[in-house]
């Protein structure tokens, strides 16, 4: 399994932080290739504009040529699986720029889980009894918080050689795995 990517600057964030760049990437981790004019039409945007995401994307680390085409039709890749980001810093822009990437990364699955509720009962009635949402209430302590966090990305770890196409089972499809933790403020009786 390939490690993620490790990112703790603020400039490669912020660099990330952009709906286009994320859609443009995700697209890339599912299709292996893409050329500018491909991103364009699976995307809806003008190949230049693609293409000026892609040498950003390329910029900063995240896709490179693939070889072979030129201008708009070179072929892209993913340089790897996924990303982990570490926002924790003192420096306020690095905090702020992984704030900014955070809440785009919040915004888009929360898109993609909008258009499976709205669009679910295109898909056969094994797809919609696998589906899950899941919610539960605890009470953690930080270090428990990070070792159940440690699990869970373990969990999903086990899939993620999939994003190469030679691995995929049949009848697989893109399937959107988020999880999250995080404290909730007090009741008023300090609960």
């Amino acid at each position: 399994m390939t490690e993620p990517r490790q990112i703790r600057d603020g400039t490669t964030m912020r660099a990330l932080a952009h709906p286009t760049r994320l859609a443009l990437l995700e697209v890339i981790r599912r299709d292996g290739e893409i050329t500018a004019t491909r991103a364009a039409e699976q995307l809806g945007e003008s190949p230049g504009n693609m293409s000026w995401h892609l040498q950003t994307l390329a910029k900063y680390g995240f896709v490179e040529e693939a070889g072979g085409g030129k201008g708009r039709s070179r072929p892209w890749r993913a340089t790897a699986p996924r990303e982990r980001v570490n926002a924790v810093s003192d420096d306020p822009g690095v905090a702020a720029a992984g704030d900014a990437l955070t809440m785009q990364v919040v915004e888009r699955n929360t898109a993609q889980m909008r258009d499976w509720l709205s669009t679910r009962r295109d898909y056969s009635p094994q797809w919609q009894e696998a589906s899950f949402l899941s919610s539960t209430l605890t009470y953690l302590t930080p270090d428990e918080l990070a070792v159940l966090s440690e699990e869970i990305v373990a969990v999903f770890m086990r899939h993620t050689d999939r994003t190469e196409k030679r691995n995929r089972p049949e009848g697989a499809l893109p399937v959107r795995l988020t999880a999250q933790g995080h404290p909730l403020p007090p009741t008023a009786a300090g609960n």
